[in-house]
């Protein structure tokens, strides 16, 4: 019996063939599942567009700051191929297949579009089928797939949450997503994780493993000779040329927001805090905290404080809409705190700070820095902000103007803390350790009274840590 002999190959199916003879009806089988397997099957070579995919939030350009892999460098599934920075937030941006990069199509710095080709990537016919690159989310198993055709609805999530489902082998489309559009957050999946295995976790991403206690705590560090602040200065080039730079990134973004400040009427409110006993405290519980692997500073007794006194006075919490007709009432404390960083002013916020411990926000707060520090807070980090408050103590000065972060109604913004001269209840000359606090409101639903009984109580919080015990949760 005479029959082709087909190879396929990355054009065409029937490139060459021969004549053979064969007497095995297996054979002419075999040849013939082979040309059925190459109609469905991506054969090896074929370069796919890789396409930057919807961010989320409205953004529609980003900027690349760094790319993780090079022409010719192999990837797979999950593996990370650039950073990526919007007005909002730095993004990393993971492979979608397994195959070898052919082409970036953007250089350092340069503005990409959701939509457009960010890399070719060569397909790997072995490691299975690929369909058409269209802008979506990571691709998802077939069970997955089918499991939410029955379910009727798109899962949305990043690939980094889809790896934390898949290491831990869960269905996305079982879990229920809290973020915008229903998209899977990373704490859903570590909620529902904890629901499974009867852990008990915190309603933000602040799981975290800390050492056990040993037995005994090492005496505190002795009293190191005061150190003199020394202003940090850059060697000076002078161009004798104007130059002229795109605002981008985070700069861009506070274009828009203080423009949108601009518009609301601010109601300003000072006063001064009495923080003796915390700077006490604090000293105590700092050996505590740094054998946990927490820095604790004076910024988690803030936010705690003002999360109590929300309570007291939810207005603050809230949210006035455009037309000035409704109040939205927030039902999370996501407390946003100011930081300064390279790439710019940025704000993230610690989220449900209302069931929260002083050491759990410590924690949050530690992550949040490092993460702003090199430039890689994602998006849920950066929004969902309900109240603000600003450590301008930290770099100087003592009273501040803050201006409030839309949709946010208040922010305050922190002086450094000072020994002065004070009175005690004896009448007598002592050393206190004064901070003074600036206040932000919009006037237009705020009243001046509000604002004055909300500090006041923020203040006895902090002069009086221990009363805070009586309304902790």
């Amino acid at each position: 019996v005479c029959i082709h002999r087909v190879r396929s190959c990355s054009s065409i199916g029937l490139v060459k063939s021969k004549y053979v003879c064969l007497f095995d009806k297996a054979a002419f089988k075999f040849s013939h599942q082979q040309r059925l397997f190459r109609t469905s099957a991506v054969s090896c070579g074929q370069i796919v567009q890789f396409k930057l995919s919807d961010i989320g939030e409205g953004i529609t350009e980003v900027t690349v700051k760094e790319w993780y892999i090079k022409e010719g460098d192999s990837v797979s599934q999950f593996d990370s191929i650039c950073e990526v920075q919007s007005d909002k937030a730095s993004v990393t941006i993971t492979s979608r297949y397994d195959g070898i990069i052919r082409k970036l199509h953007y250089n350092l710095d340069d503005i990409a579009y959701v939509g457009k080709p960010l890399v070719d990537i060569e397909i790997d016919a072995s490691k299975g089928t690929v369909k058409e690159d269209v802008v979506e989310t990571p691709p998802m198993s077939h069970e997955e797939h089918t499991h939410q055709e029955i379910k009727g609805h798109k899962t949305l999530a990043t690939p980094a949450v889809r790896r934390l489902a898949m290491e831990n082998n869960i269905k996305l489309s079982e879990v229920v997503g809290t973020g915008k559009d229903n998209r899977i957050l990373k704490e859903d999946i570590l909620n529902y994780l904890a629901k499974q295995t009867g852990a008990i976790l915190p309603p933000s991403p602040k799981a975290e493993i800390m050492p056990p206690l040993p037995k005994s705590i090492p005496a505190a560090p002795k009293d190191k000779a005061r150190k003199i602040p020394v202003p940090v200065s850059r060697p000076i080039v002078f161009s004798g040329k104007d130059k002229t730079e795109p605002v981008t990134g985070f700069h861009k973004a506070m274009v828009k927001t203080m423009s949108a400040a601009l518009k609301i009427p601010h109601f300003g409110y000072c006063d001064e805090i009495d923080l003796t006993q915390l700077v006490q405290l604090r000293e105590e519980l700092k050996p505590v905290a740094q054998i946990r692997g927490i820095k604790l500073s004076f910024m988690p007794f803030f936010i705690k404080a003002a999360s109590l006194g929300l309570l007291q006075y939810p207005v603050l919490n809230a949210s006035l809409d455009e037309s000035c007709q409704n109040v939205t009432y927030k039902a999370s404390h996501n407390i946003g705190v100011a930081m300064d960083t390279e790439q710019g002013l940025i704000v993230p916020n610690v989220k449900n700070v209302q069931v929260c411990s002083v050491f759990e926000i410590a924690a949050e707060l530690n992550r949040l820095q490092s993460l702003g520090s090199a430039g890689q807070l994602g998006t849920n980090d950066l929004t969902g902000g309900t109240f603000t408050l600003s450590n301008i103590g930290t770099i100087g000065g003592t009273y501040a103007k803050p201006v409030i972060l839309p949709p946010e109604v208040a922010i305050g913004a922190l002086g450094k803390i000072q020994v002065l001269p004070r009175f005690n209840e004896k009448g007598e000359v002592c050393k206190a350790q004064i901070m003074n606090v600036s206040w932000s409101a919009d006037h237009r639903i705020i009243d001046g009274a509000t604002m004055a009984r909300f500090s006041n109580l923020w203040k006895s919080y902090l002069e009086n840590p221990a009363s805070m015990l009586l309304d902790l949760k």
